[in-house]
């Protein structure tokens, strides 16, 4: 009788896969994190002008978010529930402490400093609003009747204000995003949509008025960026000028000629993406989407297959979140969207999205991975 040897019962793949469960992994959504990531890499090489300082540092940055997601992954849901008011409670009081001592850098007030490094209190609250949100409304009958919907609100409004005041108007826009998933997936009804939508038209003459004037620039920008081409304009022209020249196929790796002779400003950062067009062409571009919306497809399962209504509301959150992280991104590179400072997320060179961005996905893992342990 034949004794097979040890080398035949090894096989690498299901020991990474045992491996990756163990550690409350959700395999196919790591791998496209993982892959996302690594084309991140290939493409600031070439966006940050071949310097391999900035890959350094972008990997160490990478690295740490991915440790934090896999420690948020171990975390029980339940956890998560039990401290989100806590939460998003701490991330006021930090807001309120930027406003008040705050570090000024690029004409914003939006860090604090504590002593070794410098804090974004904004990145936190992109997280803790639908926490707060999901928690508050599992605690209801849904679809929520209108007591809850207004206080949903104001607790969305609370942040998304205090950011827009520093000024940083992505991310309000993005905290605000994260909340307003919340509601839409508890069951808003498209009636009250609708209302909400005729508010916010209404009472844009009020809104214009309370804008800065760099902020009202940059609708002027949006709307006609022709009419300042070397001034206000020259960032979504140069931007536009680099996707068309891209074509189909694209100019080949590290053939970005826009972002290599500076025509392009901010090109390893909120405009990365005009420097991806212009290397890999269209067919690329519609790769990077396809990865995306792999990745948004196995958050929305993944909420699909929460066990409890805070869960289930807190995934599709993070999930819509997101989409948006994606399509405002795009949509101001291209010109379809004025410009508002929001980094294409997993690709441009950054710390602090990379960090909240990976920490939801942690969130996420852990809701999937322990769903069997939850009790309805």
């Amino acid at each position: 009788m034949k004794t097979e040897s040890r080398s035949e019962h090894f096989d690498p793949p299901s020991i990474i896969g045992t491996i990756l469960r163990r550690l409350h992994i959700d395999i196919p959504l790591f791998i496209g994190l993982l892959l996302t990531s690594l084309l991140s890499f290939i493409i600031l090489y070439s966006a940050g002008s071949q310097d391999m300082a900035i890959l350094l540092r972008q990997g160490a940055r990478v690295g740490l978010a991915f440790f934090l997601m896999t420690v948020l992954a171990h975390v029980n849901p339940y956890q998560f529930k039990r401290y989100s008011a806590l939460l998003f409670g701490l991330g006021i009081f930090l807001l309120l402490a930027v406003l008040i001592m705050g570090q000024i850098g690029k004409g914003a007030q939006r860090w604090l400093e504590l002593g070794f490094f410098r804090f974004q209190p904004s990145e936190m609250i992109k997280i803790t609003t639908p926490m707060m949100i999901a928690w508050f409304l599992a605690e209801h009958p849904l679809p929520p009747k209108f007591q809850q919907l207004a206080i949903a609100t104001v607790l969305i409004l609370i942040p998304t204000l205090l950011i827009a005041i520093q000024p940083d108007l992505g991310t309000a826009l993005l905290v605000a995003s994260s909340g307003a998933g919340v509601l839409f997936f508890a069951g808003l009804s498209w009636r009250f949509i609708f209302a909400i939508a005729v508010t916010l038209a209404s009472l844009t003459p009020i809104l214009w008025h309370l804008m800065r004037d760099y902020q009202r620039d940059r609708v002027h920008t949006f709307l006609n960026p022709e009419a300042d081409p070397l001034g206000r304009g020259y960032h979504i022209i140069q931007s536009k000028i680099a996707i068309g020249s891209g074509g189909i196929y694209g100019k080949g790796w590290l053939g970005s000629t826009q972002s290599e002779l500076d025509f392009l400003p901010e090109s390893s950062t909120d405009f990365i993406f005009a420097v991806f067009a212009e290397e890999f062409g269209l067919f690329g571009c519609l790769g990077l989407l396809i990865l995306y919306l792999l990745i948004i497809a196995r958050c929305l399962y993944i909420a699909s297959q929460a066990q409890d209504t805070y869960s289930r509301l807190l995934a599709s959150s993070l999930a819509f979140t997101f989409f948006v992280y994606v399509f405002v991104n795009i949509g101001m590179v291209i010109g379809v969207l004025p410009v508002v400072g929001v980094p294409l997320p997993l690709i441009s060179y950054g710390g602090t999205s990379i960090v909240t961005l990976l920490a939801g996905f942690g969130i996420l893992m852990s809701i999937h991975t322990h769903k069997k342990r939850l009790s309805r």
